[in-house]
């Protein structure tokens, strides 16, 4: 099937050939700050990594990454400062308040 004008749709297509059923989804309640550190663990360095990646991946950062001695580097712009982060929570703090940031300017 070619995609013109007519026939192009942004869901795939379902097994019958027509679009996906579209799901409805409420929009995620919004915690305050505080209570994103109220966590019942303390982060590890995979959920850290993986924030790292998804921020650098979405490019909110340009570069995260974990040094040896488990402080981690990250750089917001290409030629910006360094910043140096003491371990795996500041990192998840770190995409917490770029979550929060996103989702207050969107209203």
């Amino acid at each position: 099937m070619r995609l013109t004008q007519r026939n192009r749709s942004p869901q795939p297509p379902s097994r019958s050939g027509g679009p996906a059923p579209r799901r409805a989804t409420a929009p995620l309640p919004e915690a305050p700050i505080d209570a994103l550190r109220n966590r019942s663990s303390a982060a590890t360095t995979a959920e850290a990594s993986t924030w790292a990646d998804v921020l650098v991946r979405r490019q909110f950062l340009h570069a995260a990454v974990q040094a040896p001695t488990g402080q981690w580097l990250v750089q917001h712009e290409p030629d910006g400062p360094l910043l140096v982060l003491a371990g795996p929570a500041d990192v998840v703090e770190l995409a917490a308040s770029i979550q929060h940031r996103i989702r207050s300017t969107r209203h």
